[in-house]
């Protein structure tokens, strides 16, 4: 059996990501222990899932938000208790000792220290890069996929980096748009997607199966446990 893959989930909400992700360990089909989980809201009902699968939560609440808060794009500066709020981030994260920090449903932008660099990964129910950027998150993504026409949607497993959706894509799967779908049809089945491509991304990055080239995520490495040549 491979060594476990030690995961550090942030949240923000209901915490669906974060369920497939214990029910896959659970089940065995995922190599993985989650150590703990970080959560931006008080009252996120993710906080309750992670305290049933007796995993460790610390929360710490987004700073109220202000004209400075929300930087919008990399380069711009944030307001200090931004810049406080996130070096707490990152001190909690660092007790926990993780491989990978999976950000679950994680609704902020999150600078990434260098020594995390290609080691925070990110879900988006789009194929990036359509659909993305501030403020596309949820319901809203899957309005536009359906207000555009296209007849493909799906999931984007990503590298986060230092502005919304845009580093390099390790898995993408696809799900076709129906004529009579609405937002909450097309989004149960890109989450169906969801749940399968976030556990393939963990295996290739947590067992060293990729590697960054520019922007491009390529393969390297031995196979994933379970696979044969």
């Amino acid at each position: 059996m491979p060594t476990p893959i030690r995961l550090v989930a942030l949240i923000s909400g209901h915490g669906t990501t974060l369920q497939n992700l214990i029910d896959r360990i659970d089940r065995g089909t995922l190599p993985a222990q989650i150590v703990g989980v970080i959560s931006s809201r008080t009252d996120a009902f993710g906080i309750l899932r992670a305290q049933k699968a007796a995993i460790p939560v610390e929360v710490l609440p987004r700073p109220a938000r202000g004209r400075r808060d929300i930087p919008t794009a990399a380069g711009h500066d944030p307001a200090p208790a931004m810049l406080e709020w996130s070096d707490r981030i990152w001190q909690a994260i660092r007790r926990f000792d993780p491989q990978l920090v999976c950000l679950a449903g994680w609704l902020h932008l999150l600078p990434i220290p260098e020594d995390f660099r290609y080691h925070v990964l990110n879900i988006h129910p789009a194929l990036l890069p359509a659909f993305g950027g501030q403020g596309m998150y949820g319901r809203r993504v899957h309005e536009a996929v359906l207000n555009s026409g296209v007849k493909i949607s799906g999931c984007t497993v990503h590298f986060a980096d230092d502005s919304y959706d845009t580093g390099p894509i390790i898995v993408q799967k696809c799900v076709p748009v129906a004529d009579n779908d609405t937002p909450e049809t097309l989004a149960a089945r890109v989450f169906a997607a969801e749940c399968e491509a976030y556990p393939e991304a963990i295996q290739l990055v947590g067992f060293g199966r990729v590697q960054v080239q520019g922007r491009r995520v390529v393969a390297a490495g031995e196979p994933l446990p379970g696979e044969t040549g």
